[in-house]
């Protein structure tokens, strides 16, 4: 499966909010798994969307064709957009489909690790981070994506606000010390993105 994090600065909300409603016309489309999205919680005017594809292939030939069109509904209510691409790599917790109908929240962590980390972040993923998620009230399921370079993409979908808050300070101070994340990760950028049910596909 082939994981799309788009985020770029919003200048035009109204027009933004009504064009992300014609994504819906990617239903259909071969290899197409969902996507859904919705604003930063802590940067103002910044949107986030996910994209999920069942194969580089399904989404190059969907580029290539109607991405296009569709994209034009958005044209100039925008800036600064950052595309990127993840292959999947596992599941956080079991059975990750790109549903959306019962989050509220998605958290994103965005990792460059060293290039001699790489295989220990991996594992200690596996190991140590997805248990404590998997083990968390409110959190549901998550996606672990890989793309070249050494960069990570976790993604994890919560019920409520309100229940990722528990998963807080002293508790990841202690799973950073036991994965040994500052040896791992050369830069982390983080986001708690509020999803807009009106931007699911």
């Amino acid at each position: 499966m082939l994981v799309k994090w788009i985020r770029c600065t919003v200048i035009d909300r109204r027009g933004f909010e009504r064009g992300q409603r014609k994504w819906a016309g990617q239903l259909g489309e071969p290899g197409f798994r969902g996507q859904s999205g919705g604003w930063s919680r802590g940067r103002d005017g910044v949107a986030h969307v996910f994209a999920f594809w069942e194969s580089r292939a399904f989404y190059d030939s969907f580029m290539a064709r109607a991405h296009d069109r569709l994209a034009a509904g958005q044209s100039g209510t925008y800036k600064d957009s950052q595309v990127r691409l993840f292959d999947y790599r596992f599941d956080v917790k079991t059975g990750f489909e790109p549903k959306f109908t019962d989050a509220d929240v998605v958290r994103i962590a965005h990792c460059k690790v060293r290039a001699d980390r790489v295989e220990h972040f991996a594992l200690m993923q596996e190991k140590v981070w997805n248990p404590a998620m998997a083990g968390s009230p409110g959190m549901l399921r998550g996606v672990f994506g890989e793309a070249p370079g050494n960069e990570f993409l976790v993604l994890s979908m919560w019920q409520s606000a309100a229940e990722r808050g528990k998963y807080r300070a002293e508790r990841v101070e202690r799973l950073s010390l036991r994965a040994q994340t500052e040896a791992d990760v050369a830069a982390l950028a983080g986001d708690v993105v509020e999803l807009e049910p009106s931007w699911t596909v």
